[in-house]
């Protein structure tokens, strides 16, 4: 079971993935070009930080 508290950085990363594609609908809508590539790195790398803090907590 996950017994991680919502507000680990796994949680924050898929608000900020939720909040970037909003933000890549309104980069569309007004016409920019695609250099919004940087998003899905966030989701990785939280997910990194939440292994190595919960890696960390264990021990």
């Amino acid at each position: 079971t996950f017994t991680g508290v919502p507000g680990t950085a796994t949680y924050y990363a898929l608000i900020m993935t939720v909040y970037t594609w909003v933000a890549k609908g309104a980069w569309f809508a007004l016409g920019y070009p695609y250099d919004f590539i940087v998003t899905p790195v966030w989701l990785p790398s939280a997910m990194l930080l939440d292994l190595v803090y919960w890696a960390t907590k264990k021990n």
